[in-house]
């Protein structure tokens, strides 16, 4: 996925309002694609002080669980998707790095995408770990549409 693409897609993810219940239904739709393609993943959706769904759906390791944290911190960071961030990183040659971010605590690998409600921008981030960078961040999306439609 190119930058433009990644960022017309984010345009239009918004939601109309969320909350715990709201994350657990998001959690619960990942859950379920998840299964239903027998994915070995780890799911985690987050505001920046709170976890608000975790789930280590068979096959994932605790690295998963590494990974998930580091993209949820780089996507509430930059109030963007890690993917398009680290899009436009490797577009200017750049890292994390650049902007002081630790790599143990920040990556800009693909996978977290912020939850952002209309009138308020961004409120959570959900991550998905086990795949390759980019079907990470699809599943999320894929979850997030499911969501917004109803």
């Amino acid at each position: 996925m190119d930058v433009s693409e990644i960022e017309a897609e984010f345009a239009g993810l918004e939601l109309v309002r969320f909350d715990e219940t709201t994350a657990l239904r998001l959690g619960q739709l990942l859950v379920d694609l998840a299964r239903a393609e027998n994915l070995a993943v780890v799911i985690d959706i987050r505001t920046p002080d709170r976890t608000l769904f975790h789930a280590a759906l068979p096959g994932s390791a605790p690295l998963n669980d590494l990974w998930a944290r580091r993209k949820s911190n780089t996507a509430l960071m930059f109030q963007l998707p890690s993917l398009l961030v680290g899009q436009r990183n490797r577009a200017r040659g750049e890292g994390l790095e650049r902007h002081g971010l630790r790599p143990d605590d920040f990556s800009d690998s693909g996978g977290a995408v912020p939850i952002r409600v209309r009138g308020l921008g961004v409120v959570a981030v959900a991550t998905v770990s086990g795949l390759p960078q980019v079907e990470d961040h699809k599943l999320v999306v894929r979850a997030i549409r499911m969501l917004a439609a109803g």
